[in-house]
């Protein structure tokens, strides 16, 4: 049930109509996917039914209204922030919607006040968008890139912390970067546990979340991170572009934004239908994480990001973790059968809703992937693995389909 103060933020034919119907392992709000199985929602979700005309009805509003459409985009935005923040355990107001994970991550590193010699402890294997803006802060400020090894943490997350303090041990960390899960393996890691490191050692920690929201339980302050951020079109099921940053509002008084633009100060808009005086560049920043709106938002891939996450929340993340649990159960030891080695954690709270598996050998996982789509099952294949990632909609019984799929693959 979505919780108490969400819904009323929704217009009547925008964003928020909630489908209400949706149920765990039925895929009929998607009539246009052509897929047998859509197994790659690490990568881009489809579009639902509901999303799709989320978007739609927003078009044909501005079409109609222009301006007049401008009070049901702005709620259908606070709406998205809403559902975010109810996803990750949050206040709305300490998060901003923004473009991708990229820029959230490059909003923090521009804005830390950073002392030359300080480090920065990113993980191997890590996908770029949780490094490069960290290289480019170091190289700016002359600061040090860590790169803790991310096997340990395969092995037991009590060898991968030990890795972690070591390096914390060594003094002069200000940052932990990681990725909540790992988009090779999908090895989730062991956040609350790294957060606590950070914060014995006087650092902070930042979490990529792109591939955890939506699919698994997450709570900011539970866990006692200091950043997080998420992409809305893997796990939420929304578009590409329209992304969020939460902020922890203690983390947020200790910055220095940088990049900011016309609406990161308080009351931006005063002047517009305002008097000349209303007309200030003099004008404080706002505090926390909405600092970081820089300018006019995606307001479309909000819209598509608002109803996306509508049925996440009827469901629970709790509820979706254990259905895909419960379609790897039945997947994975098939693929071991056909000779492939699984990376999935033996330790039930190292997985994730990814399903990575290193081929056989003399079969490339990217031929693998090509010869599925053929067969109508989309995966995807990241760094020479099949990755396979079912969601809500992915029925159990689609399953043998798969393997018989994968059979006929290897046999080409």
């Amino acid at each position: 049930m979505e919780p108490e103060g969400l819904s009323r933020l929704a217009h009547p034919g925008q964003a928020g109509t909630d489908p209400a119907d949706a149920v765990l392992g039925d895929r009929s709000h998607f009539p246009r996917l052509r897929a047998r199985a859509y197994l790659a929602h690490a990568a881009i979700s489809p579009t639902p039914d509901f999303v799709e005309r989320a978007i739609v009805e927003q078009v044909a509003a501005t079409a109609a209204q222009g301006l007049g459409a401008i009070g049901a985009l702005l709620d259908n935005a606070a709406l998205a922030r809403a559902r975010f923040a109810a996803l990750i355990g949050a206040d709305p107001a300490d998060v901003a919607a923004i473009a991708n994970t990229s820029s959230a991550a490059a909003a923090v590193a521009s804005a830390m006040d950073w002392r030359a010699k300080d480090r920065i402890l990113t993980f191997e294997d890590e996908f770029p968008a949780n490094v490069t803006p960290w290289q480019a802060a170091a190289g700016r400020c002359g600061l040090a890139v860590v790169r803790v090894p991310i096997a340990p943490f395969t092995r037991s997350a009590e060898e991968g912390l030990e890795a972690v303090r070591k390096e914390l041990d060594r003094g002069g960390a200000r940052l932990i970067a990681v990725s909540g899960v790992q988009f090779q393996t999908g090895l989730a890691m062991p956040v609350a546990r790294l957060a606590r490191l950070a914060r014995e050692h006087g650092a902070e920690l930042f979490v990529d979340a792109i591939q955890a929201v939506g699919a698994r339980p997450v709570d900011v302050r539970a866990e006692g991170v200091h950043y997080l951020a998420a992409g809305s079109h893997k796990w939420l099921m929304g578009q590409l572009g329209a992304a969020f940053l939460w902020i922890d509002p203690r983390s947020a008084e200790r910055l220095e934004p940088q990049l900011v633009g016309w609406t990161s100060h308080e009351s931006p808009d005063a002047f517009l239908g305002g008097p000349a005086s209303a007309l200030r560049h003099d004008r404080p920043l706002v505090r926390g994480a909405r600092v970081f709106e820089a300018g006019v938002l995606n307001h479309l891939g909000l819209a598509a990001a608002a109803a996306g996450m509508a049925p996440l929340i009827a469901l629970g993340p709790g509820a979706i973790h254990a259905h895909v649990q419960t379609y790897h159960d039945l997947l994975e030891p098939g693929l071991v059968e056909l000779g492939f080695v699984s990376r999935r954690a033996a330790r039930a709270e190292g997985r994730s809703a990814i399903l990575s598996l290193d081929p056989p050998a003399e079969h490339g996982a990217a031929d693998i992937a090509r010869a599925l789509l053929e067969a109508g099952v989309v995966a995807s294949a990241p760094c020479g693995l099949l990755r396979l990632a079912p969601h809500w909609p992915n029925p159990l019984d689609e399953v043998p389909a798969v393997l018989r799929a994968v059979r006929a693959a290897l046999a080409v």
